[in-house]
């Protein structure tokens, strides 16, 4: 999900107050909150960031940790569940996900609740259409139909923390959905990251939270970034989609890989080191065929999502390698 907000960029439009556009407060935190113990020790930790929902994206990350030399973490940082509004596919990705070390979206949050203030949650900046933000609002409304028959996974998911810390060897991570300051943030798209204007909040945010990378998802495209604040360098790693294609001509998703030895696989696309560890991103190569029918089989064409989403799944954003 797509968000903008004044508290955590300078420089940003002001935030609405329309649903699918409105940040809650509830969303926000300090950076110093990952100033702490880790949750997870992990040897090799995949993040899995979009997952929206995509069962047969699921059972490809399942295999990529599964061929792994060693043990590896799974761990959602938000926005699991998006597309999967049959019951069975709710329950299923639900009950997988959680088994696992997970934090949740603006999706999960949103599910969890019967407040319609925030519409989707994804807290849009202006230059998303309304058209886009409204079928997101949508799509939302009708998952939420969908969970209600679970109201035991409902109440599970609105306990869901906003973040997670992860320690993989000598290097701190930081897990997070939006970024830094925001479950719903932009502080980490690619554009923003590129801006040179943004540099010392991106400082100030590793300054403060004491972390070596930032692993995150929420914006739908992916970045991979290194930044040398002095003899420090510090890594944002965003997956933009695990459960959608996220580059032009390519159907497949991507995870962030963190782990003390490189990828032995061929799926990788991108890679940085800090701390000494590696940071990768890993192409998710799953079924496209069984995960377009089922795709169609809950959105066929005239509906929300598949006006929103149909010809990413098809062909890919308009976003290149």
């Amino acid at each position: 999900m797509r968000a903008a907000t004044r508290y955590e960029v300078r420089g940003a439009r002001e935030p609405s107050t329309a649903p699918g556009r409105l940040c809650p407060t509830s969303y926000r935190y300090s950076p110093r909150v990952f100033d702490r113990e880790p949750e997870i020790v992990a040897e090799t930790l995949y993040v899995i960031g979009g997952l929206y929902g995509n069962v047969e994206a699921l059972n490809a990350i399942e295999a990529l940790a599964a061929a792994e030399r060693g043990p590896v973490t799974l761990a959602f940082n938000g926005d699991f569940h998006w597309f999967d509004v049959p019951a069975e596919e709710f329950d299923q990705i639900s009950r997988r996900v959680l088994g696992h070390p997970a934090l949740r979206g603006n999706v999960e949050t949103e599910l969890a609740s019967e407040d319609p203030a925030a519409g989707c949650g994804c807290a849009y900046p202006l230059d998303v259409s309304d058209a886009e933000v409204s079928r997101s609002n949508e799509i939302l409304e009708r998952l939420r139909a969908t969970s209600r028959a679970f109201p035991a996974l409902r109440e599970r998911l609105g306990r869901l923390p906003m973040h997670l810390v992860a320690r993989v060897g000598d290097a701190r991570i930081g897990i997070v959905h939006g970024d830094a300051a925001s479950l719903a943030g932009w502080g980490f798209a690619h554009d923003r990251l590129d801006d040179p204007a943004h540099a010392r909040w991106i400082e100030s945010a590793f300054r403060d939270a004491r972390v070596d990378v930032f692993a995150s998802t929420h914006t739908c495209l992916p970045a991979l970034r290194a930044f040398d604040f002095g003899p420090k360098r510090a890594l944002v790693a965003n997956n933009g989609a695990a459960g959608m294609p996220n580059y032009a001509g390519r159907r497949s998703g991507l995870v962030t890989r963190i782990a003390r030895t490189p990828f032995p696989g061929g799926e990788k696309l991108s890679g940085l080191q800090a701390c000494g560890v590696h940071v990768e991103a890993i192409e998710v190569r799953y079924h496209h065929e069984r995960w377009l029918a089922r795709f169609l089989a809950s959105w066929p064409e005239g509906s929300s999502a598949y006006a929103s989403y149909f010809r990413r799944i098809v062909e890919g954003p308009r976003f290149t390698l």
